[in-house]
């Protein structure tokens, strides 16, 4: 079985249906994780800030195209921080698999309001 359906799975085994299709609720998960990567690996939040303002004064791209360069600059980053990308993923999902009480706990005491969109990491 490919990771993605892995991943499917284990979000499925670990959260509410609502929450495994809620793609504005995936897509936040997301762009915490790629922050809090981007802050492990040295960029400030000025950057970070700086890089916002950059995209979006810019057009809305193609999601597939996007996921595309997503993956596709993950793996050069990795390369570059001497990050096996493929180990890693698969050593976090393991991980997950371990702690579902606790990520659901932690879910639980999420906003539950998107406007806020202030998750604790």
């Amino acid at each position: 079985m490919n990771f993605q359906r892995r991943v499917r799975d284990w979000l499925i085994a670990c959260f509410p249906p609502t929450s495994v299709s809620d793609r504005q609720e995936r897509m936040h998960r997301f762009l915490e994780e790629a922050l809090e990567l981007a802050q492990a690996t040295g960029c400030s939040k000025a950057e970070a800030l700086e890089l916002v303002d950059y995209v979006f004064a810019r057009g809305i791209g193609e999601v597939r195209q996007e996921v595309g360069g997503v993956m596709v600059t993950l793996a050069g980053l990795c390369h570059a921080a001497n990050v096996d990308l493929e180990g890693a993923a698969q050593a976090e999902l393991e991980r997950n698999w371990n702690r579902i009480d606790r990520i659901r706990a932690k879910q639980a005491g999420r906003p539950t309001e998107r406007a806020a969109c202030s998750f604790g990491g």
